[in-house]
């Protein structure tokens, strides 16, 4: 498959099976996070891999909602805030290179036939608690991942087993 068939091809799930991620397919999405770019090299993430049911289950109290507890397994993204490349205009850009990790991440997945989810709307103080991570590292996005239970249409929320087209602003308003 071609790049724009993988970006075309990737979605966010909201249904999983309990089918377990084979290790070589979890391996690979991990090397393509480990390469990643970053600015200045710098590489300021941690990647938890969390798949054992007592922090799976501490995961769903951060995030509780019923789709996100069909996924057989989880990646907590988090920023090392003491690694992060500064701008000399004070701009920190841990974010950004914790967004394109994340990113490399969930197109690995697609490729690998599995499926994810970005989840950034849960409760990271309690997240930071519960896995008792250290004071410079902050947990920055959730994704499920596993194989999907049924194909999601875009944007709406529904399923079924054909995608509809992505909802996305027309090239001419994106681009000067």
């Amino acid at each position: 498959m071609n790049f724009l068939e993988l970006v075309k091809n990737r979605y966010s799930c909201r249904a999983y099976k309990s089918l377990d991620v084979e290790k070589e397919k979890l391996d690979y999405i991990l090397e393509c996070v480990r390469l990643a770019p970053s600015a200045v090299n710098k590489q300021p993430w941690r990647f938890h891999i969390v798949c054992k049911e007592e922090e799976k289950a501490w995961l769903q109290q951060c995030y509780d909602r019923d789709w996100f507890k069909t996924a057989p397994m989880y990646v907590i993204a988090s920023v090392l805030h003491d690694e992060e490349w500064v701008r000399a205009d004070g701009k920190h850009h841990g974010d950004i290179d914790i967004a394109i990790a994340v990113e490399h991440l969930c197109l690995a997945a697609t490729e690998q036939g599995l499926a994810t989810c970005w989840v950034c709307n849960f409760n990271a103080v309690q997240c930071k608690e519960l896995f008792g991570l250290p004071e410079n590292e902050e947990p920055a996005v959730l994704i499920p991942l596993g194989y999907a239970a049924e194909r999601q249409q875009a944007g709406d929320g529904t399923s079924g087993t054909e995608m509809k087209p992505k909802n996305r602003k027309a090239t001419e308003e994106i681009i000067k």
